[in-house]
């Protein structure tokens, strides 16, 4: 409450863009954190193998928002210290062609380059990274990215040779298991029916279309221009402006009629599991004294990360595990957090988890997710925080525009606070939570 307090004032003082040295340091000992984002954007998601971006170069979809970030944040590019892309499916870990990618991007070699693979959270791994490397004082401003084409790589593929020891282990055979098969796992170890998961999914279309139709990924969204071939064999160029995924149209009542997908008396559909999609994001975080230094609008902070492990046969549970990690780490209560962007890999556990930590339907995905945005692996991470970040803004600036005069600087300071997280293949969960700034 005291730094709530202290926040109210400074904001009376001078608005953060205005703010003077020594208020930057005193809101930085009351509280503030370090971490913070001035740019978040992604590409439309496609569907992978007939979507919009079936015949499209991973790469083309990286340096497009790598080349919107430098381009909309007007940054000197040689400024950027580092530069991590979260990666699932290409060959090599896509970190040789990461970097042809920001090349591509206009991005000079000076800019070094890593990838990484936590699976489903590798795009929220990556920001992680970048923000524990500013944290640490390793660098000042960071690039965290995410990109999947999931028309170009197979999932099959991706794991390689196996030992034939894992075999004997357990843990480690479990592994194998089909994602399809671990949400049919938890749908049975927990009781959630398959009225609960198609109704979950209805609503995740009906807020994605909802969303769309107002405009409301407008400022995350970077238009990409791109060559689709028919089945001729032609080629035309078409411009992507939204979402392939949400289905106008879907109701409960039609996705009662979809079959199993993953076990013939199961619960799982194609209509209550995620999408396969095309995507890549970009989220450029620096501290906040390069923020203000550079001149960068503050769109939001980073308060804390938590990954937890869960066995890999309910890996869909992971969310359950990390949020109150992530949240706790943050000083906060999970009542405290007003929004919660919960990957949808499948409406099993995304419904279970939500059930599980108690949290009220009207915080979760406000505006849709994976079932109907669909879920391109290592993208996905760094998506969620541009979505995140962007509804908060909406959301504070319409309360505020609804206000007086004389309650405008109380709305401004009263910040909103958000949770992205995930379930990870193989056991695991995360979770990150960020707070909306203006």
């Amino acid at each position: 409450e005291a730094n709530r307090r202290v926040g109210l004032l400074l904001n009376h003082i001078a608005p953060p863009s205005q703010e003077p040295e020594c208020i930057r340091e005193f809101t930085s000992a009351v509280g503030k954190s370090n971490v913070v984002i001035v740019s978040a954007l992604r590409t439309p998601i496609g569907k992978s193998r007939r979507g919009s971006f079936k015949d499209t170069h991973f790469t083309d979809l990286l340096a497009t928002v790598l080349k919107a970030t430098i381009d909309q944040t007007g940054i000197d590019v040689k400024k950027v210290e580092d530069l991590q892309v979260g990666n699932v499916l290409a060959p090599g870990g896509g970190a040789v062609q990461a970097r042809m990618a920001m090349f591509l991007a206009g991005y000079p070699y000076d800019v070094p380059v890593a990838t990484l693979n936590r699976q489903c959270s590798s795009g929220l791994q990556a920001f992680a990274n970048i923000a524990g490397a500013i944290n640490l004082g390793a660098i000042d401003i960071g690039i965290a990215a995410g990109v999947e084409s999931m028309s170009l790589h197979s999932m099959v593929g991706a794991v390689g040779d196996l030992n034939d020891k894992i075999f004997k282990n357990e843990l480690a055979s479990a592994c194998l298991m089909s994602m399809g098969q671990t949400s049919e796992n938890v749908a049975a170890k927990y009781g959630v029916s398959r009225e609960v998961q198609d109704r979950f999914a209805a609503s995740s279309q009906a807020k994605a279309l909802r969303a769309q139709s107002e405009g409301m990924f407008d400022d995350e969204i970077v238009p990409v221009t791109t060559k689709i071939k028919a089945k001729d064999g032609s080629e035309k160029v078409i411009t992507v402006t939204k979402d392939d995924g949400p289905r106008p149209g879907t109701t409960f009542e039609k996705l009662q009629k979809l079959r199993p997908a993953f076990k013939k008396d199961g619960t799982s559909t194609a209509g209550n599991s995620s999408q396969t999609s095309d995507g890549a994001a970009a989220v450029l975080a620096c501290s906040r004294g390069a923020a203000h230094r550079e001149g960068l609008p503050i769109i939001g902070s980073f308060k804390s990360f938590a990954v937890k492990g869960v066995p890999p046969e309910i890996m869909g549970v992971g969310p359950a595990y990390a949020i109150p990690e992530a949240v706790k780490k943050a000083g906060l209560t999970l009542e405290d957090i007003d929004i919660f962007e919960i990957n949808e890999a499948f409406a099993s556990q995304a419904t279970w988890c939500v059930k599980e930590l108690g949290i009220p339907e009207s915080k979760v995905n406000p505006l849709g997710g994976a079932i109907a945005l669909g879920h391109p692996l290592g993208c996905t991470g760094a998506r969620m925080i541009a979505t995140l970040l962007h509804y908060m803004r909406k959301k504070n600036l319409q309360r505020m525009s609804k206000s007086d005069s004389s309650t405008k600087r109380v709305d401004f300071a009263l910040r909103d606070t958000g949770v992205v997280s995930m379930c990870i293949g193989t056991g695991m969960g995360a979770a990150a939570v960020f707070e909306a700034e203006y």
